[in-house]
């Protein structure tokens, strides 16, 4: 069987993030991931639930989206070392590495969507 590129472990006081389990290049993708939409009524009632913490918006509606695969679990950083990209065709996430990342290394994204965009996150504590 063949090893995969990443994988999930837990982190402390931080809860679960992906690492990769080999070097990854810059411009690699990492992971291609598919995509679930729902309707606004149906986020509506998924907003009262624990995927509300998962889920993406998808830029070209008002409907919003769940991430399978790892892709709702990469956790956030300023000085991410990936970014995803929204391919409207396949309804998938495309995540890709910004630089190198090293084996054992957490692979991490900038949740307001672009690398080196340093907004404050206001609607979740930032952990470290």
């Amino acid at each position: 069987m063949e090893k995969t590129k990443i994988y999930l472990k837990r982190i402390k006081n931080k809860g679960r993030g992906v690492f990769a389990n080999q070097n990854i290049q810059k411009g690699e993708i990492i992971e291609i991931c598919p995509i679930i939409h729902f309707t606004p009524k149906e986020k509506k009632h998924i907003e009262e639930t624990i995927l509300a913490h998962y889920v993406y918006p998808w830029i070209n509606t008002k409907d919003g989206s769940v991430v399978l695969g790892y892709g709702s679990i990469y956790n956030h950083a300023y000085d991410s070392n990936a970014n995803w990209e929204q391919n409207y065709k396949t309804n998938c996430m495309v995540y890709k590495a910004v630089k190198l990342i090293k084996k054992g290394e957490e692979i991490t994204v900038n949740y307001n969507g672009d690398p080196d965009d340093r907004k404050k996150i206001d609607w979740f504590e930032v952990k470290k």
